[in-house]
């Protein structure tokens, strides 16, 4: 049995916790929130609650069964890019320069087996 949690519009770029994601994905849940948690990245904090969060789902999805919640395993963990905001800021000469704000869809998915 599997569930997810999805995060949306998270404000950092995909390529910076996808670094952070490729060391959780396929760990088993106890050592990869451990690791979040000591982990200095701002991505981590990001990715330990969607990962709470996925467990919470499942153990909400599979309510009679006994699940172990030591057992389940981050499967599936991945991050799509979501729509950029577009500010400006000032430049030399009475001139602006563009400022890309990227934000992320982050995607994670546990499972027992």
């Amino acid at each position: 049995m599997e569930a997810q949690a999805i995060s949306r519009y998270v404000r950092q770029s995909p390529y910076k916790i996808r670094i952070v994601m490729d060391e959780v994905r396929g760990k088993k849940v106890g050592d990869a929130l451990n690791y979040l948690h000591f982990s200095p990245k701002k991505a981590a904090s990001v990715l330990e609650k969607t990962i709470r969060s996925a467990v919470s789902n499942l153990l909400q999805k599979a309510k009679d069964s006994n699940i172990d919640p030591d057992g389940l395993i981050v499967s599936k963990a991945f991050v799509n890019g979501g729509p950029h905001m577009k500010r400006i800021r000032a430049a030399s000469m009475g001139r602006v320069s563009k400022l890309n704000k990227p934000t992320s869809h982050v995607t994670v998915v546990v499972s027992d087996t």
